[in-house]
């Protein structure tokens, strides 16, 4: 059972020393109770201390993770119910599904192009993270070969699908993955299931009806040696499993019941057709999914459901950014101008896009603004023209053009006359206010 706080200040040094970012034990005991700081933060805690402390030190939703030949994917150790408590950090991996009733031919023709599909969003590669088997005949040599093509195809994690443990262990010993996920242990199966992820060292999906029959076996077989657990919580429609998804959650964060405290598995049930498996993905990515599993690859279909994991998982206090620096576009020359904007992902690659795809040669200075957006840095004071100024001397400008002109951001016209004084060799332009307007702009006023 957790300890509470009380207890756990009983068990630290009590010197008060602050090493830990808090003003007493007391205070960081609170947090440890809360699971919102980690035991490792105080510097002076004993080891016999530490080891009376492990449960109430470790996180409330187990870390699994999926190994494959360097490739990983890992869910669970989340903290908050809500990201804009703390932010969540372990993406869900997203897996496509193959069925055993395919030939090999046909299942290395379908995922050939799943595997080769990656595609770039405010400079992040954005990949599926593995590939599913599905048992759909019941034989273990079927099972077997359609791993083994999987196999041939991608090294990256793989899901391995069948409540038969005789087919599971065909399919098992042809597996390439280091730590596979087998779907999945039931109240028949679970000694068997068990058994052969402590063989393999897999992790392994549980499955029941009910909260209290999933936690009754979650505890069974921990007591067999299995630790990598993934929870998969039967709902008939996705208002049944959202709930049941956040009970388990709000169990596991709020009650530190550790019998649930697992990554869950979602993934659509046979016949379910793309527009549902689009929505059961997109709720599994907004509410606490760890592992997902669809049947269709449509770059139409995947590229918003990774997009979104990506937004999701971002912490929300701290913007995607560029590294500050000169980027060159179209191959620029020393008579190209130099168009200023600041290192907000989203607002670098608005302006690198439009002029890229204009085919218009140009240098971009990417200035430091916290990773904030043009007008909100400028109304908090980070982009200013003594900024601009000192990163054009910082990054050299100079010594990559002749002409020397800069183009501000047109909803920043009010610092032209101050970068003026700042750079008085250079030619200062005002450019348009968005970033679609400035092929026409530099064709007709930087020509």
């Amino acid at each position: 059972m957790a300890l509470s706080g009380i207890q756990i200040y009983k068990l630290l040094p009590r010197t008060n020393c602050k090493e830990c970012g808090f003003p007493t034990c007391l205070a960081f005991a609170m947090k440890l109770a809360a699971k919102q700081v980690e035991l490792s933060t105080c510097p002076h805690v004993s080891e016999e201390a530490a080891a009376q402390l492990a449960e109430s030190s470790a996180p409330p939703v187990r870390l699994v993770t999926l190994k494959s030949n360097g490739y990983e994917v890992k869910a669970g150790n989340e903290v908050v119910l809500f990201r804009h408590e703390k932010t969540f950090y372990h993406k869900p991996g997203l897996f496509i599904r193959v069925k055993d009733d395919e030939t090999p031919e046909q299942i290395k023709t379908r995922l050939a192009p799943a595997e080769a599909y990656s595609v770039n969003y405010v400079g992040i590669d954005l990949t599926l993270d593995g590939f599913a088997v599905q048992s759909a005949t019941g034989d273990g040599a079927a099972f077997a070969a359609a791993v083994t093509a999987v196999g041939e195809v991608s090294q990256r994690p793989l899901v391995l699908m069948s409540r038969d443990p005789d087919v599971m262990a065909a399919g098992l010993a042809v597996a390439t993955s280091e730590t596979p996920l087998i779907h999945a242990a039931d109240g028949e199966n679970w000694e068997a299931m068990a058994a052969l992820a402590k063989e393999h060292h897999a992790a392994l999906v549980v499955t029941a009806v009910s909260l209290d029959e999933l936690a009754g076996l979650t505890e069974k077989i921990k007591a067999k040696g299995v630790e990598d657990l993934v929870l998969d919580l039967v709902g008939d429609n996705l208002s049944a499993r959202l709930s049941l998804t956040t009970q388990v959650r709000r169990l596991a964060l709020k009650k530190n019941f550790r019998a649930l405290g697992y990554p869950l598995f979602v993934a659509p049930a046979n016949g379910e057709d793309v527009a549902y498996q689009s929505m059961l993905a997109v709720q599994g990515i907004a509410k606490y999914g760890g592992f997902l599993v669809i049947d269709y690859f449509q770059p139409e279909l995947v590229y918003p459901l990774l997009v979104l994991r990506e937004n999701i998982y971002t912490d929300p206090q701290k913007p995607i950014q560029v590294q500050p620096g000169i980027y060159e576009i179209n191959n620029p020359t020393a008579d190209d101008p130099v168009l200023v904007t600041t290192n907000f992902s989203i607002t670098y690659f608005s302006v690198a896009n439009e002029v890229e795809g204009a085919g218009l040669p140009a240098w971009l200075l990417v200035s430091d603004a916290e990773g904030m957006s043009v007008l909100t840095a400028w109304a908090a004071g980070k982009f200013d023209a003594e900024r601009i100024a000192k990163d054009v001397k910082r990054f050299g400008a100079a010594d990559k053009v002749s002409h020397k002109r800069i183009v501000l951001p047109g909803h920043t016209a009010v610092l032209s006359g101050e970068l003026e004084e700042e750079l008085p060799d250079w030619e200062v332009k005002v450019g348009p206010r968005e970033a679609v307007d400035l092929p026409k702009f530099m064709k007709q006023v930087l020509a």
